[in-house]
């Protein structure tokens, strides 16, 4: 049988081929009368060599047993190896126009040799039964733009640990799959976003240096066991998010560096090719076969894996020639500019076919600049992502809450600030794991004053940024105040819920994020600006911020939001609202410190027709140091 056609390889060399990984790689056969009978398929890309064959346990690694042949001027290499069976590890090896033999991984393996070996395994990974149909059929069904979307970001290494299993003490993914669903629903999250899946040699890297774009990183288990977790979760109503790196890969000897000894996923040019920062490699979004192999790669994931959504890691990398680049180190486009006009149509091509092959999943930016029109359709000349990391309002808010109470009033437009550009893109509000490493210190160690005010001040900063517009993700052990710095080799400090200050912290998140999912007017209307208005956000002095979250069209069932930032109490506050009406406290960070397990009383308070705020009616509502409440209309 011909099993790569001319149709394949012509399409493949246009950058269209949006199934490649059926065609390259490796794949099972079987015979139709004796299944234990297997030939498998090779195919490999390397237009740069000499000779290429492959080599692995099935042929004792010898070179010479397999060679391949080369299909015409198309750079792909083929050969069927009879014998060779599941799990079978295997590498390509190319013999370069310099005599020297290279040993690679296969750039398309479906699964992995787990660290430190480098070896790809043949793997069949057509088999799984899935389960969830209904939770398909549901987000085919409505836009995550008018739902709600509250992501718990998670490394599966290091959330929690058993040394009794290994000696990484991983859980493989059937245990975190009940383990992490228990948890992220009881919390009340949407989405997990998972970091570190993609197969990567080095565990410091955190899974952003990728080897193995089309396998789930073996460290947990094979393919197989990652659908059970996708599954699993999809079935409990959880969302899966796949953070993913199209902007970079390491030097790895195995890997895709000088993949056939000359540069050929990257950039030939040092000056555009290598990020001298990460000391890693820059694709070639100039090579059809590159883009191809990126982009059939994200369409890989949602359709092979059932993946919701992708966010796509260091955007800003990519976009920008002279990005960590020193002057004259970095080559400008043919217009002297500094943008990468190859990977602006990259972007705008990966997203306009995953909105018309798989319009239920999307991508989401991690773009730390203000590249305009992120979230835009590539019609309207945007790059056609669906979400963009709010990196600015992340910046300006860790700022403002690390500082001391006193002198907040002199940064009081850190707050301000976001809301001037927040409906000109469709925001995710982070506090990801990049703010809880390199000596940035945890969450709850950002913030000033004694222990109990670190709390009150986390508690506070927490309401906030649930009412700020934007979808929601906080970083694990951010929702109980982890004390230490996230590191990828321990567990999370899950002990510290044995204090009644960091058991009071997870479940002031947990009711934020339940009202949050049940209450529209805190996501549906995220990308209109009539959703927000500022009560007041001019009392610097006392550093109080107070703002409206509401349906476009009126105020019915609006919610009030006032946020004190320092550690003075306000026995005589009084908020201005737009409407008369009784108004309940619905939610409040504050907490007895003299018993913190003790729940506040919720107290309801009638509107006064008197001016307050530049508004028509107020309410006159004791504000506590360090408390932010949430009023609604009733």
């Amino acid at each position: 049988m011909e099993w790569i056609t001319s149709a394949d390889r012509y399409v493949f060399g246009q950058g269209t081929h949006y199934e490649i990984y059926k065609k390259l790689g490796a794949h099972l056969i079987y015979d139709e009368k004796d299944e234990e009978k297997t030939t498998v398929h090779f195919a490999v890309w390397a237009p740069h060599a000499v000779k290429v064959s492959v080599v692995g346990s099935f042929n004792n690694w010898d070179l010479n047993a397999n060679i391949m042949t080369p299909l015409e001027t198309s750079g792909i290499w083929e050969t069927y190896v009879k014998g060779a069976k599941q799990w079978d590890m295997y590498k390509f090896a190319i013999t370069t126009k310099y005599g020297e033999v290279l040993y690679k991984a296969d750039p398309y393996a479906f699964h992995a040799e787990t660290r430190p070996g480098t070896a790809s395994k043949i793997c069949d990974i057509d088999g799984f039964t899935w389960n969830d149909s209904e939770w398909i059929k549901e987000t085919e069904k409505h836009d995550s733009e008018t739902r709600p979307m509250s992501i718990y970001e998670c490394h599966l290494g290091s959330w929690q640990k058993d040394f009794s299993l290994n000696e990484d003490g991983f859980y493989d993914y059937r245990i975190l799959a009940e383990k992490l669903a228990s948890y992220v629903k009881e919390m009340g999250y949407t989405h997990v976003e998972l970091m570190g899946i993609l197969e990567h040699p080095y565990d410091g890297s955190w899974g952003y240096q990728v080897t193995g774009y089309y396998a789930p990183t073996s460290r947990y288990g094979s393919p197989e066991d990652f659908m059970f977790l996708v599954d699993f979760l999809h079935r409990k109503g959880i969302g899966v998010i796949l953070d993913w790196v199209p902007a970079h890969f390491p030097k790895d000897a195995h890997g895709l560096a000088n993949f056939d000894g000359e540069p050929l996923y990257e950039y030939a040019d040092t000056r555009k090719g290598e990020h001298p920062d990460w000391g890693t490699k820059v694709f070639d979004y100039n090579k059809n076969e590159v883009k191809n192999f990126l982009i059939a790669n994200a369409l890989f994931w949602v359709e092979k894996y059932h993946i919701d959504a992708l966010r796509v890691d260091a955007v800003a990398s990519m976009l920008y020639l002279d990005y960590g680049r020193s002057n004259g180190n970095w080559v400008p486009n043919k217009y002297g500019g500094n943008e990468n006009l190859e990977a602006i149509e990259f972007f705008k091509h990966i997203n306009s076919i995953m909105s018309r092959r798989a319009p239920r999943a999307f991508l989401i930016a991690e773009e730390s600049t203000a590249w305009p029109k992120v979230t835009c359709r590539p019609e309207d000349d945007g790059l056609g992502f669906k979400y963009k990391w709010n990196m600015g309002w992340m910046n300006d808010f860790l700022d403002y809450m690390r500082s001391d109470p006193y002198f907040r009033k002199g940064a009081h437009n850190k707050i301000t600030f976001s809301l001037t550009y927040a409906f000109s893109e469709r925001y995710i509000l982070v506090l990801s794991h990049d703010e809880v490493v390199h000596l940035k210190c945890s969450m709850l160690e950002k913030m000033p004053g004694y222990e109990v005010d670190k709390h009150a001040n986390l508690r506070a900063a927490y309401t906030f940024m649930m009412g700020h517009p934007g979808k929601k993700l906080l970083f694990m052990g951010q929702d109980f105040a982890q004390k230490t710095e996230w590191n990828e080799k321990t567990s999370l400090q899950w002990e510290l819920l044995n204090d009644p200050l960091h058991l009071r912290m997870q479940k002031h998140v947990k009711d934020l994020l339940t009202l949050y999912k049940k209450t529209k007017e805190l996501y549906a209307y995220d990308n209109d600006w009539r959703s927000f208005e500022w009560i007041n956000c001019d009392d610097a002095d006392r550093s109080i911020f107070s703002f409206v979250r509401k349906n476009p069209r009126d105020y019915k069932d609006c919610l009030i939001f006032v946020c004190n930032f320092t550690p003075i109490d306000r026995p005589d506050y009084c908020v201005g609202v737009p409407v008369e009406g009784t108004y309940k406290m619905i939610l409040t960070s504050y907490v007895d410190i003299n018993d913190v397990t003790k729940t506040v009383r919720k107290k309801s308070y009638k509107s006064l027709k008197e001016p307050a705020d530049n508004r028509p009616y107020r309410v006159n509502v004791p504000l506590r140091a360090y408390e932010s409440f949430i009023l609604k209309l009733q």
